[in-house]
């Protein structure tokens, strides 16, 4: 488990740069062209799905996810999300040190895909999913937030 937690810490460190690096906090919550989803709402999104699956489901912290609100919820302060950044950091990391790596290759409990899965693929799906959101959001604070 440590390799996850190792990749999870790190690409999670990245999303809590991406936001400090945009220099207008405001931009966190702006569109352009046609993109459809802010990088605030981006990282929102990232962090319930991280929180869930892995805090939730992993971890049974209990977590109640409210993915509707990842999408709508807007101008969150850049602090708070920071915070939540790091809070998210720990959840995961103490969930995966929770986890026996022997259950890596059993079932993993939800059928997010329409079809069973191993929680080991549903692991590496998820810091892939990290990483394609986070970078729209690099992409977006390049558009955007140019100085």
């Amino acid at each position: 488990m440590e390799a996850f937690i190792e990749i999870f810490n790190r690409d999670i460190d990245k999303l809590k740069m991406e936001i400090e690096s945009f220099n207008q906090e405001e931009n966190l919550w702006k569109l352009k062209g046609q993109i459809s989803n802010t990088a605030g709402n981006l990282c929102l999104h990232l962090l319930g799905n991280l929180n869930h699956f892995i805090g939730g489901v992993i971890g049974e912290s209990g977590y109640i996810r409210d993915r509707e609100a990842e999408f709508n919820e807007k101008n969150v302060n850049r602090g708070d999300l920071l915070e939540m950044i790091v809070n998210t950091r720990t959840v995961v990391a103490s969930s995966l040190k929770g986890f026996n790596g022997e259950r890596l290759h059993d079932a993993f409990p939800i059928q997010v895909f329409g079809k069973e899965m191993t929680y080991e693929f549903f692991l590496i799906h998820l810091a892939a999913h990290l990483n394609y959101h986070m970078g729209q959001i690099n992409y977006l604070r390049r558009m955007i937030d140019a100085k």
